[in-house]
């Protein structure tokens, strides 16, 4: 009796989309699925080949290059806001490393990175960077026009573009050298607008479902990326969408490697729900807030104890 294929997140395939085809029909057919993956699941896999496999190879060499680096050069990668800078290092990240360049979409933000990890600079990694960013910022804007047209919500885009910032996150999980599973990172919802994840041959990855069990994510294709709304955006979309929970489970000796897009609004930008997304079937659930004050709520005590640090720190 042969047994049950296990559950796979929406394949969409962004690869021959242009920005310049909105209002296509191939367009609106995309946005649709967009939708509806994002309303079931908060997140779907995206093919995306604008990225050649020689550059995603390259850079993936580059994070193991400075994941190498000894840990009194990672650790001079520091940050005023809660998780723009290093971790790891610590008794509650056993397999988890990472760092962080903030404002990677500015140039010299990233030149400074690379001058913290090469005192001598490495221009190879700053130009890898740009062409990366530049490409999944380009992706991050498809889906968010995307969403803004579904909800009718066109006439935000110019302010949320504006408004936009990115971190990008290089993130290592080592192998902990059992057939065991054991958590690489604990259950948990992104803070920011949307987050662009994309890995190694390694998985992983698995993201919980509504009724609370767990899809195991593995690539469809080589230029796979996971496309996940997270918790500003759902606020800002009167929770039309959701921040779906996901974790890294990890066994075996071999270390994945990861990298996050994750975009949010810029310290200035208060994030309050549009009038047009209230009304008697959907009455506001979220008060206006500034996305780090989010952020710091979720590193309190009380942010880390509540079911929903979103709903906790904003809820009506």
């Amino acid at each position: 009796m042969g047994s049950e294929s296990s559950p796979k997140l929406p394949f969409l395939d962004f690869s021959k989309l242009e920005l310049s085809s909105v209002g296509s029909s191939e367009w609106e057919s995309l946005k649709s699925q967009v939708r509806e993956a994002l309303e079931e699941y908060g997140c779907f896999e995206a093919s995306y080949d604008k990225i050649p496999s020689d550059l995603r190879n390259a850079f993936f060499g580059s994070m193991e290059e400075i994941f190498e680096l000894p840990l009194e050069t990672k650790l001079r990668n520091v940050s005023d806001k809660p998780y723009h800078g290093y971790i790891g290092n610590h008794p509650s990240f056993r397999l988890y490393e990472s760092l962080g360049i903030d404002d990677v979409a500015v140039t010299e933000k990233v030149e400074a990175f690379a001058n913290l990890m090469w005192p001598q600079g490495n221009p190879n990694f700053s130009k890898q960077t740009h062409s990366l960013v530049e490409q999944l910022s380009t992706l991050d804007m498809t889906v968010k026009k995307m969403i803004a047209e579904s909800f009718g919500l066109q006439k935000y885009m110019d302010e949320h573009i504006n408004s936009t910032g990115y971190l990008l996150r290089i993130m290592k999980y080592n192998g902990p050298n059992t057939t065991d599973t054991e958590v690489g990172a604990n259950s948990h919802t992104d803070k920011n607008s949307l987050t662009i994840l994309h890995q190694n041959q390694v998985e992983g990855l698995e993201v919980q479902t509504k009724d609370g069990s767990w899809i195991k994510f593995q690539p469809s294709t080589p230029n796979s990326f996971i496309i996940m709304v997270a918790d500003s955006l759902s606020a800002w979309l009167n929770g039309r969408l959701h921040s779906p929970y996901h974790r890294v489970m990890m066994s075996g000796n071999e270390a994945r490697y990861s990298l996050g897009l994750f975009s949010y609004p810029k310290a200035d930008y208060l994030i309050k729900v549009p009038e047009e997304l209230v009304d008697e079937q959907h009455p506001l659930l979220f008060k206006p807030f500034y996305h780090k004050e989010l952020l710091s709520f979720f590193y309190t005590e009380v942010g880390q104890a509540a079911p929903s640090a979103l709903h906790a720190f904003c809820g009506v």
